[in-house]
């Protein structure tokens, strides 16, 4: 069963839910946007995300019709996005960007020249399907996918089919403790592949009062990152540009390539459980260098970000800024930074395709010994014992116990009714006395969460017996130790995988007027 909001288990103190009052369409917060979420600093919000596949004016904006025929019965559509959809929010299908915004949040204290560090604490699938939509003029192979003709000139959201947008539907599975897409093809073929949710979209207020703040920009506020380094367990840095920070997340994402070719990744929806901590000076330093831009951190890897029109300048905006960090921040000198990167770091595509390209430089962190300081020599006065200070904290300024959950480059397995199998959340707490929900029907578990470090994945081969995800029954079964319990046999299969629908266009639009 989906995820519905408010159900199962909010592991964040606070929690915000995507409602008609609580999202835009197609925006990102500005200096006056009105936050919808207070919190002090270090605290841990849930927050139930929205996917726009089902809801835009290309889908009918009726996501019960839409997906009723791709096989999704009733009970698995999300309440949110049916309000959603039914609501007055405006949106122009091509014109206005695609991503529902939730927020923003107002971290206490949180001013501009802090660094806003964002954990990613827990990232549950709400539904057992994603949806990868391919539109005319978007993604790298524009003019080419989707084949056949062009949208009509009169396509509208009672007339959607008219836009030939062309979508593939993948059912989750679950093998072996982990989550996967399955997408059968109506000639027969069949893919799975292993899912990794982040949030494509994760973004601070612009300092602006009057510009109307894309949802698909990516620059110093964050925005449509599309880092699929941002997994449970990742650390995202963003600079604070306007009191409070007002931090907002969208466009969930199940799986993606690097490049984000078709310009939609396995788009669901996510619940996204995200610690925010203001940083001052110091720890910031600490943590960045004198970089101060979005910045990626796990426990395996750096990630720095390059933003342009063209994919080369890009991928050397990125490089940059590898090396501004590599040299105020592990101490190499640089020449030597750029060797480093040369020999040893990785560089490519967040996303391409026509407008503005996003290129990642990783830097694996197995490769550095942090520097230290020399130790001085002390004189030592004949039977005088020497003792050293304790209670030290670490440079952002926390204590070691800070609640944050490990990033060893693996992920807690968690169940798809939002229930962790690890506490891995120091202030876990119901909020506004919503009841955990275990038991309900057909949850099943989400185990199998991809490496937060963005690295390869170990590929279950195609062909074996599937499992779906969900028990038929009201009873969870039984755990096996690591890992979410298997579903009782007998129990129902997802929807039907790979169905694809025509009717669509361009994903990446102007910003709306507020």
């Amino acid at each position: 069963m989906a995820l519905q909001p408010g159900r199962g288990k909010i592991e964040g103190k606070h929690y915000l839910p995507s409602t008609p009052e609580t999202v835009t369409w197609g925006e990102l917060p500005n200096a006056l946007t009105r936050p919808v979420l207070s919190i002090d600093s270090g605290a841990a919000v849930t927050f139930d995300t929205v996917s726009p596949e089902g809801i835009l004016g290309d889908q009918g904006r009726d996501p019960d019709a839409f997906l009723a025929d791709l096989g999704v019965p009733p009970s698995e559509v999300l309440a949110d996005a049916r309000a959603i959809a039914a609501s007055g929010l405006p949106h122009r299908f091509g014109v206005d960007a695609p991503h529902i915004v939730t927020g923003p949040v107002l971290v206490r204290g949180a001013q501009p020249g802090d660094v806003l560090r964002v954990d990613v604490l827990s990232l549950h699938p709400r539904a057992r399907y994603g949806i990868v939509s391919s539109r005319h003029g978007a993604g790298l192979l524009a003019g080419e996918f989707p084949e056949g003709d062009p949208p009509e000139p009169d396509a509208d959201a009672r007339h959607w089919q008219r836009f030939r947008t062309v979508t593939t539907f993948c059912a989750v599975e679950r093998r072996r403790g982990r989550l996967f897409g399955a997408l059968t093809s109506t000639s027969g073929g069949r893919a799975r592949f292993p899912l990794a949710p982040f949030l494509g979209v994760m973004a601070v207020a612009v300092d602006s009062t009057t510009e109307v703040i894309s949802a698909t920009s990516v620059g110093p506020h964050g925005g449509a990152l599309d880092c699929r380094d941002l997994g449970t367990g990742a650390r995202l840095y963003l600079p604070v540009q306007v009191a409070g920070a007002l931090f907002a997340v969208g466009d969930p994402h199940y799986a993606v390539g690097d490049g984000k070719i078709g310009a939609t990744a396995l788009e669901g929806p996510l619940r996204a459980t995200l610690r925010l901590t203001a940083l001052r000076e110091a720890a910031a330093r600490a943590a960045l260098g004198a970089l101060r831009e979005p910045f990626v951190e796990t426990d395996n890897v750096w990630v720095t970000v390059g933003v342009d029109a063209d994919l080369t300048e890009a991928i050397r905006r990125a490089t940059r800024s590898a090396v501004v960090f590599l040299q105020s921040r592990v101490g190499l000198e640089r020449a030597e930074a750029l060797a480093y990167l040369s020999a040893a770091a990785d560089v490519g595509v967040c996303r391409i395709g026509p407008g503005t390209q996003t290129a990642f430089c990783r830097i694996h962190r197995a490769d550095f010994t942090e520097p230290t300081a020399a130790k001085p020599r002390l004189h030592r006065p004949p039977f005088t014992r020497i003792v050293s200070a304790a209670g030290a904290q670490d440079a952002d300024g926390a204590p070691d116990a800070d609640g944050a959950p490990d990033v060893d480059g693996t992920h807690t397995v968690h169940d798809l009714d939002g229930v962790a199998d690890v506490a891995d959340v120091a202030d876990v707490a119901h909020v506004g006395g919503v009841a955990d929900a275990g038991g309900v029907a057909g949850v099943a578990d989400a185990g199998g969460v991809a490496d937060a470090g963005g690295d390869g994945h170990e590929r279950e081969p195609v062909g074996a017996a599937d499992e779906p995800v969900g028990p038929a029954g009201g009873e969870r079964p039984a755990a096996e130790p690591g890992r979410g319990g298997s579903p009782p046999a007998g129990a129902p299969r997802s929807p039907r995988a790979g169905t694809t629908r025509s009717g669509p266009a361009d994903r990446r639009g102007r910003p709306a007027g507020r």
